[in-house]
């Protein structure tokens, strides 16, 4: 089972939203197995902004940063019909165009479910699950993916 990342999970994780909120990004990662993780190449472009427009970091720092979390994880592309999905996705559901992006590419990556803070909790689309891994209680195909549960 695979699972996508939303960009806040990134974010609280190089300390965005303080050093608790990083400690529990950092844990979460850890105790994901990388081969399950995927990162919708939309977010490493909103992390870049986030770090540079909101944390302060330069553009090379920020750099940096986007570099080691893409040879962390694989990446997956906002192809054609990734694209067309994701218009078709905020057409009918009403979601931001980039968050419909994170939705589609996470679809066309073969994920189960996408943690997002910023997303509909509990939303499902093509049978991706969209969940808040930060919520007092997981969602059991997270808890399940968890090494440590």
């Amino acid at each position: 089972m695979r699972v996508a990342l939303d960009t806040n999970v990134l974010a609280y994780a190089e300390g965005v939203n303080g050093a608790a909120m990083r400690e529990t990004a950092l844990a979460l990662l850890e105790d994901l197995l990388p081969s399950a993780v995927i990162l919708p190449v939309q977010i490493l472009g909103e992390l870049f902004r986030l770090l540079v427009q909101k944390a302060g970091r330069t553009p090379a720092q920020a750099r940096l940063a986007i570099m080691s979390w893409r040879d962390a994880f694989p990446v997956a592309e906002t192809t054609e019909p990734v694209m067309v999905s994701a218009l078709d996705l905020a057409t009918d559901h009403q979601i931001g165009i980039w968050d419909a992006v994170v939705l589609a590419a996470a679809t066309e990556a073969d994920c189960r479910l996408v943690l997002s803070e910023d997303l509909k909790d509990g939303f499902i689309w093509r049978g991706v699950t969209v969940t808040n891994p930060f919520a007092a209680s997981r969602h059991p195909l997270l808890t399940s993916l968890l090494k440590t549960r």
